[in-house]
């Protein structure tokens, strides 16, 4: 039976108005764009209907809806986040997810912000942390006034070149440390600390990242972060549900998606472009993820609000 992760409570009243300044920024910086826009490393998404749902490779980022609802699916359990919730993410994680509650009147809107490893180990450095639960790698949970309000002076700093030259890189800590102090905080720890069962998940990801359209071998993938085949294994699935052959598979497909958006070329070449050798492999694989051949799938994306991040990976890392 699936389970049904939900934030524990409604956003306090006093933060209302912080929440309205930020959902009217989101709608004047989205005014115009279908997809996420990406502002100074913030991404910002409005949609005045509901998506379908769409699977993902997410990031290690923090993401606050100012208005409307989503929910994200992770194996068998359904994270629901909504006006005054905020979702954190600790991997690059295989995601469905889809914007669920949206109207012309009140467009879901939403604010993300990647989550910096070095800042958090910084953070960790200087102050005292209580230890890292072993849980699932991304959660649910209200904005506090505390989170909310940096928020809204980074979506304000935009309005200023010169303030935001001074003090942007404050704020964007000031926000990583009030989601390290708040109720996800053992959760953002894991981002940020070099041993624990997320540091090797990542590094192993990061290798994966690095070489996903080559032939990969799981043995060399153990042998790379320095554990045995069977505490990868565990630890991978784990943390992303998926074994590191199945991870590979998902992120050759996200590439492939990101490419035929961009109009690089033909189901094909693109095919090869990501390791496959197949055509017709490539095309049941990619329908069997997204539900609709390439073809079929892209004009759908293309014609449908949809948050960037759901639909393309990060840059992929230098090797």
């Amino acid at each position: 039976m699936s389970a049904v992760v939900r934030a524990s409570s409604e956003s306090p009243g006093p933060a209302g108005a912080t929440l309205r300044e930020i959902g009217e920024r989101i709608a004047a910086l989205t005014a115009g764009h279908r997809q996420t826009r990406w502002v100074d490393g913030m991404g910002v998404f409005s949609s005045s209907t509901p998506t379908r749902p769409l699977g993902t490779i997410s990031h290690p980022a923090v993401s606050l809806v100012a208005q409307g609802a989503k929910r994200s699916i992770l194996a068998d359990r359904t994270f629901e986040y909504r006006a005054g919730d905020y979702l954190v993410v600790a991997l690059d994680l295989p995601l469905t997810s889809q914007v669920v509650s949206a109207s012309p009147e009140e467009p879901f809107q939403a604010f993300s912000m990647p989550l910096d490893a070095a800042v958090i180990a910084q953070l960790l450095i200087e102050t005292r942390h209580s230890p890292v639960p072993d849980g699932m790698p991304l959660a649910v949970s209200p904005a506090a006034p505390e989170v909310l309000d940096p928020v809204l002076r980074l979506l304000r700093l935009l309005d200023s070149p010169a303030d935001r030259h001074v003090l942007e890189d404050s704020v964007r800590r000031e926000i990583h440390w009030r989601l390290l102090t708040g109720p996800q905080g053992g959760l953002v720890r894991q981002i940020g600390m070099a041993d624990g069962r997320i540091a090797l998940v990542a590094r192993a990801i990061g290798w994966i990242k690095a070489h996903f359209d080559l032939p990969m071998r799981v043995q060399d993938l153990a042998d790379e972060v320095h554990v045995s085949v069977a505490t990868l294994n565990r630890h991978f699935r784990a943390a992303t549900t998926l074994s590191p052959l199945q991870y590979q598979k998902r992120l050759r497909l996200q590439h492939a998606r990101a490419r035929l958006l961009s109009g690089a070329g033909s189901a094909a070449s693109v095919a090869r472009e990501v390791g496959y050798d197949s055509a017709s492999q490539f095309s049941r694989e990619y329908g069997r993820l997204f539900g609709e051949p390439p073809g079929r799938d892209v004009d759908r994306l293309r014609s449908s609000p949809v948050s960037v991040d759901d639909a393309m990976p990060a840059p992929r890392p230098a090797r």
